[in-house]
């Protein structure tokens, strides 16, 4: 990945003051540009996200995003959302009906980074920006807009490191990593061997289809025949959605003291289980400066104004050079830092994660 103008430590201001840059949209009309123009505020945002197996995209991308449009076009801007339900192909032909709908910019998180080049170049032909969020699509794509996906591998890692301490080298690890539709999978391994290797044995790997729970908890319990369930010291998962399937693997295999696990997305399910103990980490990205980068770039790229303003990145995918981009960095979330992420910032509250089951460890770590 291609990278300037700055790295993480800059992404989250860079993103999280975005206000300033469209301050002049409301009153410009955007001119001749074909197909994909607006004027004024007038803006219908075509938002196509992938899936909804991630609890994500419905409880947090989808709602914030069309805040930040409302925010960015007075309350005049439209959001026409559809969500692939994991279906490549389902979300081409949702392309096809955000064209016949005459939207003025399209965001695309991608089921298939690779498979919706073609509809990509199809809404460009027809004048119509497109943002790829969340995932890095191919075609020609205006911006893009994700987490510093290589820093989340680095994260996790050393997260995983530390979990292990002295004993890294006592056993096996078992990684889990992501689906190889998706570009961000590849970048997280990077970056999460760029941590691990040398530093552990690696027993088994895995490139879990579709991010599966069950295809993780499948694999898991593959790796746990091949290496023994008293060899495995510790597993690296790149979701918090696949946590929960190796979790399930190692509990069915009788495996009485889990190892450290990580995971990804922050998710109700796997911040409960590093509560309980059952997971040790998750990666908390907020969500909150990425739907606002995406909006901000979506209002102004529909009504021809530029993004110079916004942008802190530069990225390269294998189709397109030189995406201007907005990236910013994730936090790693244990035990210690619960409140300090996701309560603060008022992504679920105290008695959404503290249910009766989990009252005492909950009491443990302070959290009342």
């Amino acid at each position: 990945m291609n990278t300037h103008l700055g790295r993480a430590a800059a992404a989250v201001a860079a993103a999280s003051a975005i206000t300033v840059s469209l301050s002049a949209c409301g009153s410009t009309e955007a001119g001749a540009r074909p197909g994909g123009s607006a004027k004024g505020d007038a803006v219908k945002v075509g938002l196509l996200l992938p899936e909804s197996q991630t609890a994500r995209y419905e409880k947090f991308d989808k709602p914030l995003i069309e805040k930040e449009v409302a925010k960015f076009t007075r309350g005049k801007g439209e959001v026409v959302y559809a969500n692939a339900k994991q279906d490549a192909a389902t979300q081409s032909s949702q392309v096809d009906a955000m064209i016949d709908k005459k939207v003025n910019v399209l965001i695309i998180d991608a089921v298939d980074a690779k498979a919706i080049a073609g509809a990509v170049k199809k809404a460009k032909d027809k004048g119509i920006p497109v943002i790829a969020y969340d995932r890095l699509a191919e075609g020609p794509i205006d911006a893009y807009t994700s987490f510093d996906n290589e820093d989340v591998g680095k994260v996790q890692g050393k997260a995983l490191l530390e979990a292990l301490g002295e004993k890294a080298k006592d056993g096996q690890i078992v990684m889990m990593n992501g689906s190889v539709t998706d570009p961000n999978a590849k970048l997280f391994k990077s970056g999460v061997h760029s941590v691990l290797d040398g530093k552990v044995n690696i027993g088994k790997e895995y490139d879990t289809v579709d991010w599966k729970p069950e295809n993780a908890n499948t694999n898991m319990a593959a790796a746990l025949s091949a290496l023994g369930k008293g060899k495995i010291i510790g597993v690296y998962s790149a979701n918090d959605g696949m946590a929960g399937g190796i979790i399930t693997a190692l509990k069915a295999a009788g495996v009485s003291t889990l190892p450290p696990v990580t995971g990804q997305d922050a998710e109700l399910a796997g911040v409960q289980r590093i509560v309980a103990g059952e997971q040790f980490m998750t990666v908390y990205k907020r969500y909150a400066p990425e739907a606002a980068a995406a909006a901000e770039m979506a209002v102004a790229l529909a009504t021809g104004e530029k993004i110079d303003g916004i942008i802190n990145q530069i990225v390269s995918s294998p189709t397109t050079k030189d995406v201007p981009s907005v990236l910013v960095p994730g936090v790693a979330l244990t035990r210690s830092n619960v409140r300090s992420t996701v309560i603060d910032d008022g992504v679920y509250t105290v008695d959404e994660i503290c249910t009766d089951k989990l009252k005492a460890a909950c009491e443990e770590i302070g959290l009342r």
